[in-house]
């Protein structure tokens, strides 16, 4: 398949649901690579451990992708990218070698594009292009903590952060009222302390021509909200205000249980008062209902807590009911390791009984999980339909559908996971481990197209039809939507093979399977059809 191949901008099927999102997550840096001028800005240099320094992929290559229908080709529906905000622009040491802040979770200044990644006008561009798509934009904001201290760059005032205690991850104060890890300023969330801007931030500012604005703009913002100049409000202010600009669709929250939980219901209702803003200034842009939307990153969440996480100590925090509409599930690298039956069963059940209401996103592969579900790339065709036809939204890890490799020869920790984006492979269809790299994506792109046609697929009510083949229907009837769908895992080969779709589609009514393309009229609750790949995908083409 040819997925570099430009095609027509058509808006989403109707309806949208966030409850069946395919997400595809990428770092910017590591994606593609359209300007290669910024590819070392600030003066930084290639003189990183493996897999630590910048890699030159930005802004520009990423709408391109988009330009080019490479994620509507995916059924891609959302765009989560790293945080995009100015970095710092030298590099410090971990412990794993030289590494600078490709990643985006060193901000040096929030207000601001990373010239590594472009400009101002890239992310417009950006932004623009996914929604000319119909496709929904998260930015990953931070609110726990700032860029490491170097020698070379000026630290944030001591009023603003902490750098001991380093966290022990026992209970709230030991996850809370410390650094993440040593030497990574901790933000002061829970103060209420006015404090002063930081001077550097100040003679930045100064130098780039902007300081009365943005000093300006924090005064109104301020003013009309009361709330005193405490970090975390100067924080809030300034990532309300990508929501403002560029008229982004979500939070993507990053560290969540490391901060106080009411901070995100705060925060919340700033941005949700900036995305107003947006769209009176925008009538006509917002997609959908123009709903915005705050996924939380709580590490070691899993889909079995419910509403409940454990903080350790006898604490348990209710996330969702501190400002966010879903959380990501880190459950699923391990639940995939069940059969079909148990891992769908079981979170349907999860998200129409103590989930009801809310939402996960499900992934087998992240930038800072070690143990992603498949870490060899041994099963990319398993992995793309435990997690694509998993109850919930789905995340793609950017060259999941490409079976990127998850590691590199030299490389520690986190920046095994970070490699550059595999695009060679997909251009020369490489062959590895008994699979050619274009099929593996031919599998991933049929799996979320159905899932953008059908919002049954994530957010519908999951029953089994048969053992043999593993048959099962999803459906969803809820504010006026009505979707149903039957999939058939698990086929044996045959010329054509009969399939049980019981009394969710009528005898008569012609249906499509979207793996092989073939439409097929229901006779006597079952259809005959020749079935591709062992996977039959059957609804109503979508309208």
């Amino acid at each position: 398949m040819n997925s570099q191949a430009a095609q027509p901008a058509k808006a989403a099927p109707k309806p949208f649901l966030w409850e069946n999102a395919t997400v595809y997550f990428l770092l910017t840096d590591r994606f593609n690579n359209a300007d290669r001028s910024n590819d070392l800005s600030y003066g930084r240099k290639a003189d990183a451990a493996p897999q630590r320094g910048y890699m030159g992929g930005d802004l520009k290559g990423v709408t391109a992708k988009l330009k080019a229908g490479y994620f509507d080709s995916l059924g891609v529906d959302v765009l989560w990218l790293t945080p995009p905000v100015e970095q710092l622009h030298g590099s410090t040491d971990e412990g794993t070698g030289r590494s600078y802040g490709f990643h985006g979770y060193w901000a040096k200044d929030f207000t601001a594009v990373d010239a590594n990644l472009g400009t101002d006008k890239d992310f417009k561009d950006f932004v623009e292009a996914a929604h000319a798509r119909g496709i929904r934009v998260l930015l990953d904001v931070v609110m726990n903590h700032t860029a490491p201290f170097t020698d070379a760059e000026a630290a944030w005032p001591s009023d603003w952060v902490r750098l001991d205690p380093a966290c022990t991850y026992k209970d709230v104060a030991t996850t809370v009222d410390c650094a993440l890890v040593k030497g990574l300023p901790d933000v002061l969330t829970n103060s209420n302390a006015s404090v002063a801007l930081p001077d550097a931030l100040v003679q930045k500012w100064k130098k780039e021509g902007r300081y009365e604005r943005e000093v300006k703009e924090l005064d109104e913002f301020f003013a009309r909200t009361g709330y005193p100049r405490a970090p975390r409000y100067y924080l809030m202010k300034w990532h309300a205000d990508w929501v403002r600009k560029f008229g982004v669709d979500g939070f993507r929250a990053d560290t969540v249980k490391h901060t106080e939980p009411g901070i995100w219901k705060e925060l919340r209702t700033v941005a949700i008062a900036a995305h107003e803003e947006w769209k009176r200034a925008h009538p006509g842009k917002a997609l959908g209902d123009g709903r915005f939307y705050m996924l939380a990153e709580v590490y070691n969440y899993n889909i079995a807590h419910g509403k409940q996480f454990d903080m350790g100590g006898g604490a348990m925090t209710d996330f969702y009911d501190n400002g966010f509409d879903s959380m990501i599930n880190f459950g699923l690298v391990w639940d995939a390791k069940q059969d079909y039956e148990t891992l769908f069963s079981k979170y349907s059940a999860a998200l129409h009984g103590p989930l009801k209401g809310y939402s996960v996103v499900n992934y087998t592969a992240s930038h800072d999980d070690g143990n992603p579900f498949d870490p060899a790339r041994t099963k990319p065709f398993e992995t793309a339909t435990k997690l694509l036809l998993a109850p919930g939204s789905a995340q793609i890890y950017y060259g999941d559908e490409t079976a990127r490799l998850l590691d590199a020869p030299g490389a520690q920790g986190d920046a095994k996971l970070r490699t550059y984006m595999n695009w060679d492979d997909l251009a020369k269809n490489v062959a590895r481990d008994g699979y050619k790299v274009a099929d593996v994506r031919a599998h991933w792109a049929k799996l979320g197209q159905f899932r953008r046609a059908h919002v049954s697929v994530g957010a519908g009510l999951h029953e089994k039809i048969a053992d043999q083949p593993y048959t099962f229907r999803r459906t969803y009837e809820k504010g006026g939507i009505s979707d149903q769908v039957v999939v058939a895992l698990d086929v044996p080969a045959a010329a054509r093979s009969t399939i049980k779709v019981g009394s969710v589609f009528a005898d008569g009514q012609t249906v499509k399977d979207y793996y092989s393309g073939a439409s097929v009229v229901v006779k006597g609750g079952e259809v005959t059809l020749p079935v591709k790949g062992g996977i039959a995908l059957l609804g109503a083409a979508a309208r």
